[in-house]
């Protein structure tokens, strides 16, 4: 049984790197999942063992690229004491680098999110909503510093936060402002403005 679970696993991790490769070479479009199973040298049939479907393998490479940069980006989070905006700034500019690195993967990432279903996408969904509690955490510190006020829901506050990370990331990614005018113009501000409401 152990056996037959390192195998699968394997085998996923293989279509994984597989996948990446091929849309961060030859790009999302372009890629065939027939292409994505004779790179990873298994049966076509095999890859949707693991994906329901293209769009499922970009979120299967996503998922973890994300969740070693949130992580890695809170195990380095500046102490409470740092003003809010600053923490989010450093939460937000790794993920925004991190898209950096493969603009056009990130876009198709993007546009092929909201509403997708598959079981990769549904994993991407949970780590999505634990980034929103995780940022909530952050409220919860500025509210023990007493920079936010005390009565607000830090979870409510933390989806205002991510829905204005999300809409700088859409603007960058759509070609309507370069990555560091999207990052340090437009969601800076769009953040301190949130903030300065926060404190009401």
């Amino acid at each position: 049984m152990v056996a037959r679970a390192e195998k699968a696993a394997d085998t996923r991790e293989k279509i994984r790197q597989a996948a990446w490769d091929l849309f961060t070479t030859v790009g999302y479009d372009a890629t065939t999942t027939q292409a994505i199973a004779k790179r990873a040298g298994v049966a076509a049939g095999t890859v949707f063992v693991h994906a329901s479907d293209k769009p499922d393998l970009l979120f299967l490479v996503m998922h973890d690229r994300l969740a070693g940069v949130v992580d890695d980006r809170f195990a380095t989070m500046p102490p409470p004491e740092v003003p809010l905006l600053d923490r989010l700034m450093h939460l937000f500019g790794g993920l925004f680098r991190m898209y950096g690195e493969h603009p056009h993967v990130a876009f198709a990432f993007v546009r092929h999110y909201p509403g997708a279903k598959g079981p990769n996408a549904q994993r991407v969904s949970m780590l999505t909503f634990g980034f929103v509690h995780r940022i909530g955490s952050l409220v919860a510190d500025a509210q023990n510093a007493g920079e936010v006020a005390r009565d607000l829901d830090p979870l409510a506050c933390a989806q205002n936060i991510f829905a204005l990370y999300f809409m700088a990331l859409v603007t960058w990614l759509s070609g309507y402002a370069t990555l560091e005018t999207a990052l340090a113009t437009q969601l800076r501000g769009a953040l301190a403005l949130q903030i300065r409401g926060f404190r009401a």
